[in-house]
């Protein structure tokens, strides 16, 4: 085919229904079960309106704005139903286990659990839910209470009458921190930054400006670091409340993890049934390492949306489009440059 597109998530639907647009011929590939990337995943109580960043997708807007429904519900009907209306060709449940071909001009070839595709273009929209970050700290295996990451949360019930350490300070840790203290005994609130506070709502302007702070990075060839990071802690009705009551009282990063809690260096102890470690996730790009597309610093020099030394890949849902704030935009600007690159090559054949 023209293009391989691996990931059916909010970046590669925007990526399907532009390259149908070009007439390019595409096949995606989705190792989720179902439609909804990874929303599908997200916990229950997460509802509509607590959820942060939720975008139309090009073409067909979300529509139901029900605030009270789980956004794990919403918006994996409202993907299915896009992947319906514009009859993208999504594989499911296909596992990428590599990419060959690094010489430019040449195909890629997919690797995949279904079998090999051949492809002029690859779209890469894996995003970062597959690769969650679980730090290290001494003591870390002694811990006699149970630890989970955000991805495996599933709501606050489970941790009823237990005390808590919640680490982490982006948005999902302060979402899932709110609902357990509700049911928990006691909560501990522990990031290695203090929380940058936001007043007002998240507009287009400060998107931008994340954004670009992040596109910074990865022209350098430097590891990304996370678009939502950059965008601070709004202060929601909710948000607020959990301050004024306590709940939202950060302490630094402690030292050490005991068996019974944590520790930090002073000798202050926290004790704990349970860490919920929301620290974030990583690109999920072990399937292009045969590509060898890391620079020395760690990350992948890109060009908007093109790896800069093989304009036949493309990346979404890393560096700058790692949000939905820009994922439409990405995947029209990764289509248009495909297209110019490979309408020779298609003429030709």
């Amino acid at each position: 085919m023209d293009v391989a597109v691996i990931g059916a998530g909010q970046a590669g639907l925007s990526a399907g229904y532009f390259l149908r647009r070009a007439g390019l011929d595409a096949v995606m590939f989705d190792h989720s079960p179902h439609a909804g990337g990874a929303w599908q995943y997200r916990w229950p109580t997460l509802t509509l309106g607590a959820a942060h960043g939720i975008h139309d997708l090009p073409g067909m807007p979300l529509g139901e704005r029900d605030a009270t429904r789980p956004a794990s519900e919403v918006v994996s009907e409202y993907f299915a139903r896009y992947e319906r209306e514009f009859a993208l060709d999504v594989h499911r449940p296909v596992d990428v286990t590599a990419v060959l071909g690094g010489t430019p001009g040449g195909r890629l070839l997919v690797e995949t659990s279904e079998g090999l595709y051949a492809a002029r273009g690859l779209i890469n929209a894996t995003g970062t839910w597959d690769r969650p970050f679980w730090p290290y700290y001494p003591g870390l295996g002694s811990f006699r209470g149970r630890q989970l990451h955000t991805s495996g949360y599933r709501g606050p019930d489970e941790f009823a009458g237990r005390r808590v350490v919640v680490v982490g300070g982006g948005a999902s840790a302060v979402q899932a921190l709110t609902e357990i203290a509700e049911r928990a005994a006691e909560t501990t609130w522990v990031t290695r930054r203090p929380p940058v506070w936001v007043e007002g709502p998240f507009d287009q302007e400060r998107g931008r400006q994340a954004v670009a702070r992040v596109e910074d990075r990865v022209r350098r060839g430097l590891p990304p670091g996370s678009v939502v990071g950059a965008t601070g802690l709004v202060l929601t009705p909710e948000v607020r409340a959990a301050r004024e009551s306590g709940v939202l009282r950060r302490l630094p990063m402690f030292e050490r993890v005991t068996p019974t809690g944590v520790a930090w260096a002073d000798g202050t102890e926290v004790e704990a049934d349970a860490i919920l470690w929301a620290t974030g996730f990583r690109a999920a790009l072990d399937h292009l390492a045969p590509l060898r597309l890391r620079a020395p610093g760690g990350g992948i020099v890109m060009d908007g949306t093109r790896v800069a030394g093989d304009p036949r890949i493309h990346l979404l849902g890393y560096g700058p489009s790692a949000s939905t704030i820009g994922a439409g935009r990405a995947a029209r600007a990764a289509v248009r440059d495909l297209r110019a690159l490979l309408e020779p090559l298609r003429a030709a054949s």
